[in-house]
């Protein structure tokens, strides 16, 4: 059997699935990554984008942060909408046999495809919060403030996302590892295993099929039961459901 009829046997005798997926399920949709050679790392600003989306730079300098996640966060996911690798999951989500998909990514592109159990392990841009009263809000205020997004209290509005020198979310967490630790198979894709914490939940997997698909190699391919190097939506569209 090749590597996509070996997956897909996989796919075929397994029923709690879980999918972890990083920036590379979003750049098939075109989204940028930090770390690609087309990624916001190599492009030239400022400011280094880790430092921008930092939690000390947002709370130094707020315009400066805004302007940068407005450009080249928010509307680069505007204007991107679910690719098959999205789709798929969703697909074997509602047939019941995946249990959860975990992502490093905010875009909600996930759900927008129609999965309903996504843990987003670096929340979403489509949940933001007043800093100073707490109200909720969508994208909306975000997208279109000219400059620092303001709460009708005055307070500022930031997105529900994780920066740089932020924990993750502990409910989030939780779920992650008890989700992981359940699952008869754990997919991994479209992403390099390289951001912690997030790659340390793989250790939490019991099981004995683990499945790592990415352009490149990653430091979790010598435990994996199955490599493919390849793009992860090119991989899931040429499985059948």
């Amino acid at each position: 059997m090749n590597a996509i009829q070996t997956l897909q046997q996989y796919i075929d005798e397994s029923r709690r699935i879980v999918f972890f997926g990083g920036a590379g399920v979003s750049t098939e949709s075109g989204i940028k990554d930090f770390r690609g050679v087309d990624g916001l790392y190599h492009l030239k600003y400022k400011y280094n984008p880790e430092t921008i989306l930092s939690r000390s730079f947002f709370l130094s300098r707020p315009d400066e942060f805004f302007e940068f996640y407005q450009d080249k966060i928010v509307q680069p996911t505007l204007n991107a909408a679910p690719n098959i690798a999205h789709k798929t999951l969703a697909k074997l989500e509602a047939m019941g046999k995946l249990t959860a998909v975990v992502t490093q990514n905010i875009d909600g592109l996930h759900q927008m495809a129609g999965s309903k159990n996504v843990l987003e392990l670096h929340g979403s841009i489509h949940r933001n919060y007043c800093m100073k009263c707490g109200q909720k809000y969508d994208l909306e205020p975000v997208k279109n403030a000219d400059g620092i997004p303001k709460c009708q209290c005055g307070g500022t509005i930031r997105p529900e996302v994780v920066l740089y020198e932020e924990p993750l979310d502990e409910t989030v967490i939780t779920k992650t590892v008890q989700a992981i630790s359940e699952a008869d198979l754990l997919i991994v894709g479209g992403t390099s295993l390289t951001v912690y914490p997030a790659a340390g939940f793989l250790d939490f997997y019991n099981g004995n099929r683990l499945v790592v698909i990415n352009l490149d190699n990653t430091s979790y391919d010598s435990k994996a039961a199955l490599t493919i190097n390849g793009k992860i939506g090119e991989v899931l569209g040429q499985i059948t459901l």
